[in-house]
């Protein structure tokens, strides 16, 4: 069972609770802009994840009726915990590798972009991992773990790593010595020198230990957020894509057939030798380090967290309403992908109003065109008020109010 969709309220609600802490204690570690962009990540891969998890699920379906070792019982408690230890193990590998490989990497490095720390980080998900990640859980079906205690232990152990996701919270004494906390969790998503690419495990922090790659926080250097190579912009689409882009480039401009093979399994970075070098951990400088950060007016970003509920209800109503056939639940996704990259334009500061007006046309006529002849007659209606309130609104949104290109990241 995957108890993800039901604690999903309650990730909202801490959030809520972080934020106003972080403005009562004058220390809050929430922007707006960083905080939209990471929660449309969580929805995009909420939503692309019922088409693209279909091949890694049969892959499952078949070993486990007709390859597994042996099989376990799913009324056991025993299992239950030896499922849990067991997938947090294979999730080390699986977490250790989506650093240290290209083709991981760009399935990953979507979650490490938000340059700020908080719960909202949490629900940074990656929009294309389900296409790969699920090759490193196939022993867990191999020796026998049932289908349904997988899927459930899996849920618990996301969910745990939700909390982690916070600066307010400090070191838990003992408990950091065996497992993932807001602390060394830290360190893990810090482009520091000293922490980089430390600090894997899910649950268990022993896997770090015992392999090598734990790193303690040390009070004296706080923790610098982002990846190396900024991409400099909100758009939830480059952001998944833009390293797939870059490998795509590299295998096209290598002069060797060797090399061309090589790029999607090579070390992180690492770039044919007839490339220029690609950004070294070396070139990080904490002191010129500067966050992304375009300044754009109060009404733009109340208009972008708008569209985030909006997003949210609509694209949501109709995924859990059950009767969407393949064709409907494309037209959903691509419409929800193409709401987050309109808004992405006004968060960096562009002109938008064109896409924008783009957008509302084709949701009038998707909405009706795709769902009319389905059981969905209030969300179409809340399609069109949703629509005519945005055409209402989007004159107060215009190219002038938009803060200029050399004064975006002041």
């Amino acid at each position: 069972m995957d108890y993800v969709p039901y604690a999903v309220p309650f990730f909202l609600l801490a959030i809520l609770i972080e934020l106003t802490y972080g403005i009562i204690k004058k220390n809050n570690t929430y922007r707006l802009n960083d905080a939209i962009s990471s929660l449309f990540m969580g929805s995009l891969r909420s939503a692309n994840k019922l088409i693209i998890i279909g091949l890694g699920g049969y892959v499952f379906y078949l070993i486990e009726t007709n390859n597994s070792l042996w099989r376990m019982d799913a009324n056991s408690p025993l299992v239950w915990v030896f499922a849990f230890i067991v997938y947090d193990f294979f999730y080390y590998w699986f977490h250790r590798m989506s650093h240290e490989r290209q083709i991981f990497w760009a399935s990953h490095v979507a979650h490490h972009q938000s340059e700020d720390y908080n719960l909202s980080t949490a629900l940074r998900q990656t929009g294309t991992g389900a296409f790969i990640t699920w090759i490193f859980f196939i022993p867990v079906f191999l020796i026998g773990v049932p289908s349904y205690v997988f899927v459930s232990v899996a849920s618990i152990n996301l969910i745990y790593q939700f909390w982690v996701h916070s600066e307010h919270i400090p070191k838990l004494g003992w408990y950091e010595k065996f497992f993932v906390t807001a602390s060394n969790h830290r360190v893990h998503h810090a482009q520091n020198e000293n922490y980089i690419d430390k600090n894997y495990g899910g649950v268990f922090i022993i896997w770090d230990r015992m392999f090598g790659t734990y790193k303690e926080e040390d009070i004296s250097e706080a923790p610098i957020y982002g990846i190396r190579g900024k991409i400099d912009t909100f758009n939830p689409i480059w952001a998944n894509l833009h390293i797939y882009v870059n490998m795509l480039q590299d295998i096209w401009s290598a002069k060797r057939w060797k090399e061309k093979a090589f790029v999607p399994f090579a070390r992180t970075g690492w770039r044919p030798s007839s490339l220029p070098n690609s950004i070294r951990k070396d070139d990080f400088n904490p002191v010129t380090f500067k966050k992304y950060n375009p300044q754009v007016p109060t009404k733009i970003k109340v208009y972008s967290f708008f569209q985030f509920f909006a997003l949210s209800y609509v694209g949501f109503a109709l995924l859990e309403n059950g009767n969407l056939n393949y064709q409907q639940l494309w037209v959903t996704i691509s419409m929800m992908a193409f709401t987050m990259y309109c808004t992405s334009l006004w968060l960096d500061g562009k002109e938008g109003v064109g896409m924008e007006i783009t957008r509302l046309a084709l949701c009038l006529v998707l909405s009706f065109y795709t769902y009319s002849n389905m059981s969905l007659n209030l969300i179409a209606i809340s399609l069109l008020i949703y629509s005519v309130l945005n055409v209402l609104v989007l004159p107060l949104i215009n190219r002038s109010q938009v803060i200029p290109e050399a004064l975006k990241s002041k």
